[in-house]
């Protein structure tokens, strides 16, 4: 509530009749009402079609009408989702209090919807009213106002930096200790937070509201401002398309892991630690970010393929036949078959196909050995065995990290590529990974030997007869 109530009282200089001892005038008046009306109103119009949901007159209508207002995606995300140039134009043109009140009704009729979207709803609009507030009172407190009505630059830059300065150091702190608290991410977040509402967007879509508040005030007046605000609109929607677009990919990548592991228990919770494993390998290699992102969905979806063996082979803790753990080692090739339609998975559809394959050439399904493997399905494949190890599943226990890393080490050149090995460990270095236990059922686990990974120990088993996925850890070699 603490948020809330500061922008509450960032709101208080607006009421004629509050005297607020030590609180200087300019922070809530003179205030043009039909400026800051037309401001909030362009804001939450502009920030709704940008992400593609109902305008606020739309939303009123339908509230007023009794008809159902669809359920909207995602919070407001600070910084260029929310219609920056027109805030920012407000920051510049109105005083601290009248610049925070443009940011409330488009947080107020617009916002996100779904389970508890009020408290969200009014912290969106605390967290840009109490970032607008900032910003304005730096623009004003270097004398901003003077130099931007008679057109003084580059002198009226200087006070404009300031004021994105202190939106964007205000709105980020404000994210990060969202974070903190509800996540109970690290204090270091809060360095990320302030990042993520800056860099080369804000600064192209600030220099828009600049533009805004020169035009809104010279000679050619309201119009001409929002003629301005036409490419800078046409801009937040296709940024916000690319936000749903990776959005539909996410939901895309979420549901087919939910089916394999509905059909699979083993895999519960298995593709998402493989996926940050793979990403901690590919962040040491320095990859970027584009390619980080579908390594990502390679190695979430890396077991696929399952979804096209016969459950009973799955779930089976005893031995299987030499032609049935055939028919689990096609699994790569059938996630291959199931996901090659999938257009922007791209470069993983390799990853997925051979992250069975060895650098001795021993593994499966082509038999492809050493730089012949795709980097992706090398970095998968450390990362597999190394969850694999380190997991405690019904039938064994769980190695230590230090266990897992030695054992990938001895295996490093003949069935792992001893780059990925190094980046793994590397990472590992810098990044805590807590091995996973197992459910309290209060059952002892099985005594069950592992086979080592890399080349295959002596099977001490029947005659045509090969362990099962029980009876070891498994491996880049095994399913």
């Amino acid at each position: 509530m603490a948020v809330p109530v500061a922008a509450l009282c960032c709101l208080l200089p607006l009421l004629p009749t509050v005297a607020l001892p030590g609180v200087p005038r300019w922070l809530g008046s003179p205030v043009d009402w039909p400026k800051v009306g037309l401001l909030g109103f362009l804001h939450g119009c502009w920030e709704s079609l940008a992400q593609g949901l109902p305008t606020p007159c739309q939303r009123l209508v339908r509230r007023l009408l009794r008809r159902p207002v669809p359920a909207e995606r995602a919070p407001v995300r600070p910084g260029v989702n929310a219609f920056f140039p027109v805030l920012f134009a407000g920051v510049l043109m109105l005083p601290p209090a009248a610049a925070a009140f443009v940011a409330v009704p488009a947080a107020l009729l617009g916002g996100p919807g779904g389970r508890h979207y009020r408290q969200r709803q009014l912290w969106n609009g605390s967290q840009l009213a109490l970032s607008a507030f900032a910003g304005a009172v730096a623009f004003h407190l270097l004398r901003g106002p003077q130099l931007l009505l008679g057109s003084r630059f580059p002198a009226a830059l200087l006070p404009g930096l300031a004021a994105l300065v202190a939106f964007c150091l205000v709105n980020g702190v404000l994210v990060g200790v969202m974070l903190m608290l509800s996540e109970g991410s690290r204090a270091d977040v809060l360095l990320r937070g302030a990042c993520t509402v800056c860099g080369l967007p804000v600064l192209v879509h600030a220099a828009g509201g600049l533009m805004v508040a020169v035009l809104w005030q010279g000679p050619y007046g309201t119009f001409a401002a929002l003629l301005a605000l036409l490419p800078l609109s046409i801009s937040a929607w296709v940024f916000a398309q690319g936000h749903r677009e990776r959005d539909a990919h996410q939901a895309t990548v979420q549901a087919l892991v939910q089916a394999v592991e509905i059909k699979d228990a083993y895999t519960r919770g298995h593709s998402e630690r493989v996926g940050r494993a793979a990403v901690l390998i590919a962040g040491q290699l320095g990859m970027e970010a584009e390619r980080l992102r579908t390594l990502r969905f390679a190695a979430i979806l890396h077991d696929v393929g399952k979804l096209g063996v016969a459950t009973e082979l799955l779930r089976r803790n005893g031995p299987l036949t030499d032609a049935e753990r055939r028919a689990v080692e096609v699994h790569p090739v059938y996630g291959y078959e199931l996901v090659r339609g999938i257009a922007f998975l791209g470069e993983a559809h390799a990853g997925i196909l051979h992250h069975h394959e060895r650098m001795d050439g021993r593994g499966y399904p082509s038999g492809l050995a050493g730089e012949q493997i795709p980097e992706f399905a090398r970095i998968i494949s450390v990362a597999d065995a190394f969850d694999s190890m380190t997991s405690t599943r019904s039938y064994r226990r769980g190695r230590p990290v230090a266990e897992a890393v030695a054992e990938l080490e001895r295996c490093s050149g003949s069935q792992f590529d001893p780059v990925m090995v190094r980046a793994l460990i590397g990472a590992l270095a810098v990044h805590d990974w807590q091995p996973v236990l197992p459910a309290p059922t209060g059952e002892c686990l099985r005594a069950v030997p592992d086979i080592p990974l890399g080349v295959p120990e002596p099977v001490r088993a029947a005659p045509g007869r090969v362990p099962a996925r029980g009876g070891s850890v498994p491996s880049a070699g095994q399913p």
